[in-house]
């Protein structure tokens, strides 16, 4: 499949840094660490093809698809050189790139995502995906907040979670299921060990489907990697703490 046009935002001066978000999100994800990125980097979000303001070709969407946006978006934009941070499926998305433009990468950011997954693992996610199959996403959405977020953090803030709903309700419910096929049938383990640039692994410590012994693995087969494990949170640390998620990625955005 071509690659398309995404609608992306660019914020402030420096090296490039693209923010890749995940699954039914939106570039609006990335708002909380964009200010103080943009003082030394040049932010560039953007909608995955299917999300928000981007178009909406035929699915199935591949891994390689997502990562032909991000190129064709690079190309687009004139950046020669690129660090590439991305979330969940985006964390997916910036190691696919780096290990095809090893040229173009200048450093990577996994986020809240998984690789080495046991077949128990592989079988749970893949079984999330079957059931929203069967019983329509609205139906599973309970079951995904209470994965993404702490209790505390969604009591004490329902419009950020109206928000989140309203956001995997927008976006097309085959895009959807098809760009989660992509998360579910992903596995980085074979070819993780290709990708030589600085790399920062980060989740928190009780997400269930991006949990820290997924995260150690990735850090364990990466040849230049480090690792941070976020105390108590769970799967959406851009909108619970994108303060704790701020220190360390800039401090080792800067050192790169």
């Amino acid at each position: 499949m071509a690659a398309i046009d995404v609608s992306y935002s660019v914020t402030g001066e420096g090296p490039a840094l693209y923010m890749v978000h995940g699954i039914g999100s939106r570039k609006v994800t990335w708002d909380a660490l964009v200010p103080e990125l943009s003082e030394h980097f040049t932010c560039v979000t953007y909608d995955l093809r299917g999300h928000g303001d981007s178009p909406i070709p035929p699915v199935p969407y591949t891994l390689d698809d997502l990562v032909d946006d991000l190129e064709a978006l690079r190309h687009k934009l004139g950046h020669e050189k690129l660090h590439v941070i991305g979330h969940s499926l985006g964390g997916m998305i910036g190691p696919r790139y780096a290990l095809r433009y090893p040229q173009r990468t200048l450093s990577v950011g996994l986020l809240s995502t998984a690789a080495g997954r046991t077949p128990d693992d592989s079988a749970r996610v893949k079984g999330v995906v079957a059931k929203m199959r069967a019983d329509g996403i609205a139906d599973t959405l309970p079951t995904l907040v209470g994965r993404w977020y702490t209790d505390e953090f969604a009591s004490a803030n329902p419009a950020k979670i109206d928000h989140r709903i309203e956001q995997v309700i927008n976006t097309p419910s085959e895009v959807f299921l098809s760009v989660f096929d992509v998360y579910a049938e992903t596995e980085m383990a074979p070819w993780l060990h290709e990708i030589d640039v600085p790399c920062l692994v980060l989740t928190g410590e009780n997400d269930p489907g991006c949990n820290p012994r997924l995260n150690e693995f990735i850090h364990s087969e990466l040849p230049n990697s480090e690792l941070v494990i976020l105390p108590e949170v769970r799967h959406s640390i851009l909108i619970e703490c994108p303060e704790l998620v701020l220190a360390p990625l800039s401090t080792f955005l800067r050192r790169h």
